[in-house]
């Protein structure tokens, strides 16, 4: 077959199986409301996992039509560079033509090998750097507060049809709701009469919950809205009201698990969100409703843009202990860490670069919890060496030298996983005032019970593996040791039989493969006497070994916890207690 229909036929096929991938995903998550509605939590989780295997899966189906289709030509550049033309006239009218272009950019990238950015055969400009007017084809619904908060509310809530409302437990919640908006209004000193509220039409579908989004505009001001709906048996409810941008990052934050909401035009979507978040990068969004491919591109996009041209700024060695997994640098003003995967592990640990590689792939496929950091797996990354520091650089070579080649003047990174910065906990804890300090060693017991309850054991619970947000979050982001809480077998030490048992440096009873002793805990996670006090005031349940065994039995009875993504002050005070499970 001649060059150019051999293209062509090559972006038919391409664009098929995307169109292929695309229906699949939106079946699932048009499942959402039905499965939420009838309470069929496990389901929903099973879901979430089927429509994160999808991507892996359609690439690997086109990776092999087309090594069938080319046969030796599969590699020829000038035929790649005419399926990109043909492949861009075919998707330029679709409404998601951002996601297509990144489809297109993987499937390049698994069959070429491509290191860096392959300018001629890939898709490499920003599909949304300029997105047309929100007024065109809108996708949310005004409603003009002239009349009134509370009866707008409650037309605005009866507008959400598809939900099983509670309508008892929603007129309960009206007058709360309604002050809610009010107060912030008069925070704003904005004039209510001529404010007015666009929420966005379809519902975000999370876990348990479901969030409404939307913002509020008055006198040149945008503020957040985002109400948080559970269902208990009696029908749906509004559990939260979020009205300031802080809580309403966290619902949409890099370490919880992607929302099923049903939407043709992504860009258009996250432009309405940028607008009442400006301060979250683009990629978080698309992370946030499932397209996490899109979301690494828009990542790596970003990276090129900021390392285009060589400055003073120069990556560097993380701040904080190393780890004795990866190797960890500072991306220079870019907000985000890169983690290379070290050549050799030094004692206790007993892994393997593939079983490190394993685990990143279970807390991709895993409910986060809000606890677990997104990592976004590289291959083939390339940079100007002026971006390294001498010592990152004699550092890279020496402990990850089969992973990251120096080249001349560029720096080959074969596999690495992109996070973004927080503060190491012990860190933190050293520069934090008192107060905050004093929050975050609560909250680090909240986050290995959060995480515990997600069915996740952390394994190396130092506070080095943990991290702070800069809302002042507890999160965790080592995961060579982690696991499924269900796998570990707790037990309590037992007593030795005698004063030299006792006094051996060896134990005195054997240890298996994840046997797990809590009562140990307050002596290895490093907190100060200070510290360790308030820490076991507030979570001395961590070291007894009922504490964790009862959450197992939660778990294997088929209990899901909902963990929700705001504190209890956002909360609505609702007429019974909520019971999800």
């Amino acid at each position: 077959m001649p060059t150019q229909p051999l293209a062509q036929h090559c972006a038919a096929t391409i664009l098929e199986n995307f169109c292929d991938h695309q229906e699949r995903f939106q079946q699932i998550t048009r499942r959402a409301p039905d499965l939420f509605n009838s309470r069929q939590w496990a389901q929903i989780r099973s879901d979430t996992t089927e429509r994160l295997n999808l991507y892996a899966a359609s690439v690997d189906r086109v990776e092999h039509d087309i090594r069938r289709i080319l046969g030796e030509r599969v590699a020829k550049a000038s035929l790649w560079a005419d399926a990109r033309a043909d492949y861009a006239a075919r998707i330029a009218d679709r409404k998601d033509r951002e996601l297509a272009r990144t489809f297109f950019n993987s499937i390049t990238r698994r069959i070429l090998g491509t290191i860096g950015v392959n300018r001629r055969i890939e898709f490499v400009q920003n599909d949304s750097a300029d997105p047309p007017p929100l007024s065109a084809d809108p996708v949310h619904r005004t409603y003009a507060l002239a009349d009134g908060i509370a009866p707008v509310i409650d037309r605005l809530l009866k507008d959400f049809n598809e939900l099983a409302w509670n309508r008892t437990d929603l007129d309960h919640s009206l007058p709360q709701i309604a002050v809610r908006i009010e107060t912030r209004l008069q925070d704003t000193q904005a004039a209510i009469p001529t404010a007015r509220i666009e929420m966005l039409n379809p519902v975000f579908y999370r876990g348990q919950g479901a969030y409404l989004i939307g913002r509020i505009l008055a006198d040149g001001q945008v503020l957040p809205l985002v109400m948080a709906l559970l269902h208990p048996p009696d029908g749906v409810v509004v559990d939260a009201v979020l009205t300031d941008a802080d809580a309403a990052s966290v619902v949409f934050s890099y370490t919880r698990s992607a929302f099923k909401v049903d939407v043709k035009r992504p860009g258009r979507l996250v432009a309405f969100l940028r607008s009442i978040l400006p301060a979250k990068p683009e990629a978080e969004f698309y992370s946030a409703m499932g397209f996490f491919k899109h979301s690494k591109t828009l990542i790596y996009r970003e990276v090129i843009r900021h390392t285009a041209q060589c400055t003073e700024e120069r990556f560097s060695i993380a701040p904080g202990k190393p780890g004795m997994v990866m190797a960890v640098f500072d991306m220079a003003g870019f907000g985000m860490v890169a983690k290379v995967i070290r050549d050799r592990f030094d004692n206790p640990k007993k892994t393997t670069a593939e079983k490190v590689i394993q685990q990143y792939d279970f807390v991709f496929g895993h409910y986060r919890a809000g606890r677990l950091i997104e990592a976004h797996a590289f291959e083939g990354l390339d940079f100007d060496r002026c971006w390294f520091s001498d010592d990152l650089l004699d550092h890279l070579s020496t402990e990850a030298g089969q992973t990251v080649h120096i080249e001349g003047q560029r720096v080959i990174i074969d596999h690495a996983y992109l996070e973004r910065r927080v503060t190491p906990l012990d860190i933190y804890l050293q520069e934090a005032g008192t107060e905050k300090a004093a929050a975050a060693v609560v909250d680090f017991g909240n986050a290995i019970k959060d995480l515990a309850f997600a069915n996740i054991f952390a394994g190396d619970m130092l506070l080095k593996n943990f991290g702070v947000t800069r809302h002042g979050r507890v999160v965790f982001y080592d995961y060579d040791e982690i696991l499924p809480l269900t796998d570990c077998r707790f037990r309590k030490i037992p007593k030795a039989r005698s004063y030299m048992e006792e006094m051996a440096a060896e134990p005195w009873y054997t240890v298996d493969e994840n046997d797990v002793f809590s009562e140990e805990f307050s002596h290895f996670l490093g907190l100060s006497a200070e510290h360790r006090e308030l820490f076991l005031t507030s979570h001395a349940d961590l070291l007894e070994p009922a504490f964790w065994t009862s959450v197992q039995n939660e778990i294997r009875s088929g209990t899901l916890r909902h963990i929700r993504p705001y504190p209890p002050r956002y909360r609505l005070t609702p007429l019974q207690q909520p019971l999800l499970s």
